[in-house]
């Protein structure tokens, strides 16, 4: 049984991307894990994320990796209740194999994001790092990478 929290997460975030983002929601993503360290988001392969191949569009893969790297900032800024906005100022991508199947996205940089953030409540400055986000298909492929993306990450207190 999925724990509470996890449920919770999940219903939140795409209750968020419903009002705030709809192409989010459109491609109902589950937050597997979303804590200090690790996020993990699984997006279902649906015929609204398959393109004419059958597999995983890359615009749903990037949306994919945008919460895995997104969600993990909004929960740290949240939880300290910081005066912290943030963006994203570049994407880069690797699109290594086809995503057949669901795609589960993890990003482990809960540690670079919380002193990126430390640093841009401090100093008032616009700060800028880069997290890595590694997709896979464990149901097609096990722990072999279909993606990897390098987002960029600027934040300013507001």
């Amino acid at each position: 049984m999925p724990d509470l929290q996890v449920l919770k997460t999940t219903w939140a975030i795409r209750l968020f991307a419903l009002t705030r983002i709809p192409l989010i929601a459109l491609i109902r993503p589950t937050i597997l894990r979303a804590d200090d360290q690790t996020c993990i988001v699984r997006v279902p392969l649906s015929w609204v994320v398959k393109n004419h191949l059958r597999s995983m569009y890359f615009g749903a893969l990037c949306i994919g990796a945008d919460l895995a790297g997104g969600l993990m900032i909004m929960n740290l800024i949240r939880e300290r209740k910081s005066r912290v906005a943030f963006l994203f100022k570049d994407f880069q991508a690797d699109f290594l194999k086809r995503a057949e199947g669901a795609t589960v996205f993890t990003c482990n940089d809960g540690p670079l994001l919380l002193e990126l953030l430390e640093k841009a409540e401090s100093s008032g400055e616009r700060e800028e790092g880069t997290v890595t986000v590694t997709a896979t298909c464990p149901d097609k492929l096990g722990s072999e990478p279909v993606a990897a993306f390098r987002l960029t990450i600027s934040m300013k207190k507001r």
